[in-house]
């Protein structure tokens, strides 16, 4: 029969603390969530977020304007610039060279500030820190 000192005890105290666990094993939700809760995954968040938020609101305000521009502002954009090239192939253009942009700041800034903190995190969770 157990005491109550016994059923509150921690129950992984018999375990070495600095021993990494089998990274290939099934994680609890219990980790899952301790590891949700966590400050280091609100920060990865929210460093997520300051990027990709502000990128997808200019992004959207400037192909919104390609296309009202387009609908109607038809004589701004039928200008010619130089020989059959007019402001609308250009702005048109411009938005693939705006994607492409976009992809590489997110590669590069996902490689700075993104990839190491989920890598922290994957790592302390491989490692039972959130149990």
């Amino acid at each position: 029969m157990s005491t109550a000192a016994e059923s509150n005890a921690d129950p992984h105290a018999g375990e070495p603390a600095a021993t990494p666990l089998d990274p290939h094993r099934e994680l609890t939700a219990a980790e899952f969530h301790a590891a949700r809760d966590s400050e280091e995954f609100h920060e990865l968040k929210r460093r997520f977020r300051a990027f990709v938020f502000p990128m997808t609101i200019a992004f959207l305000v400037w192909y919104f304007l390609y296309v009202l521009l387009a609908v109607y502002a038809t004589d701004f954009m039928s200008q010619k610039l130089f020989g059959e090239i007019n402001v609308g192939l250009v702005f048109g253009i411009l938005q693939f060279v705006t994607t492409f942009g976009i992809t590489a700041l997110y590669i590069r800034f996902a490689g700075r500030e993104i990839d190491p903190r989920a890598e922290s995190l994957r790592t302390a969770m491989e490692n039972g820190d959130f149990r």
